[in-house]
């Protein structure tokens, strides 16, 4: 069992939790992930470690309430606990003096992107975050990424707050320039496929953190396929990030939109009766612990 020991709202239907995971805590790196499983009948989701307390024990994981699972969770408060969770995952990022490193997030992807461009900065680059959101009420982490950040620009769909439009118009702006030498593009797949295509024509080395569908994590159920470079590798374990210009977007979404219908019969059944669901995943944990104390009991 995973205790969560901090739990607060970021943003509008996105939530910070802090949850005690000793082993995790002191093995993480940038760019790795978790995959956790709420309760015995619950399906197992990959979130990104947003920062790692090692001296404490702890992990932090931003979640948007976008899906049964992730809406279970959002519902959880400090003291509950999570069933079970794996990790580190992934390969962690790629980490060296580039020059100038541009680090592109939208919304949730902010807390992805957060840990990396922190160690970019240490490596010794000058680093400019591109932070957007659809608007005000959905940026996160704000001064966590301008505290690592030699430059930070804030942008909105809505002009709500920051500059008005996409994170491409001011990346555009600054691959203009000619100042950029790294990026890091992490959000929905539509922005990073842009930014792909934006740096590509001036041969930038770009990476993307690619959010596709996973369930084991040790790369043996094939779920989380992509298609890089035209052959099939694996995002839970050749990633998950890769070099954008040899990456099938196409492909990427088309797999992260097959469970489309499922999912959303799961969150109708969810929304008919939340509460009776968010006891049902506390009661399983419950049952866990006291079997889990006494089996300790009988071991003694």
């Amino acid at each position: 069992m995973f205790e969560i020991v901090e739990a607060r709202t970021l943003a509008r239907g996105i939530k910070l939790f802090v949850i005690e995971a000793p082993r995790i805590a002191r093995k993480q790196k940038p760019g790795q992930f978790v995959i956790l499983r709420l309760d015995d009948r619950g399906e197992r989701i990959p979130l990104t470690i947003a920062d790692a307390d090692a001296t404490a024990g702890t992990v932090t994981i931003v979640v948007q309430a976008i899906g049964k699972t992730t809406m279970l969770l959002s519902m959880l408060e400090a003291g509950d606990s999570i069933l079970d969770m794996v990790g580190p995952l992934g390969k962690p990022s790629e980490i060296e003096n580039f020059g100038t490193a541009v680090v592109v997030s939208g919304s949730v992807g902010t807390a992805m992107a957060y840990p990396t461009a922190r160690e970019l900065k240490r490596a010794g680059n000058k680093v400019i975050s591109i932070v957007g959101a659809r608007s005000k009420d959905l940026l996160v982490l704000e001064e966590e990424v301008r505290a690592v950040s030699d430059e930070t620009y804030v942008v909105t769909d809505d002009g709500s707050y920051g500059d008005k439009g996409l994170v491409t118009d001011k990346l555009k702006e600054l691959v203009a320039a000619g100042q950029v030498n790294y990026v890091l593009a992490v959000g929905p797949v539509p922005m990073m496929r842009a930014v792909a295509n934006l740096t590509a024509p001036s041969k930038i080395k770009t990476m993307v953190s690619l959010n596709s569908i996973m369930v084991d994590g040790t790369g043996m159920c094939g779920g989380c396929r992509v298609l890089v470079n035209d052959s099939s590798q694996f995002a839970c374990v050749d990633g998950p990030e890769f070099d954008a210009t040899q990456v099938n977007f196409e492909v990427l979404m088309q797999r992260n939109n097959m469970y489309r219908e499922q999912e959303r019969a799961s969150i109708e059944r969810l929304q008919a009766d939340p509460e009776a669901e968010l006891k049902r995943i506390r009661d399983s944990v419950h049952s866990h612990e006291c079997a889990a104390e006494a089996a300790a009991v009988s071991h003694e």
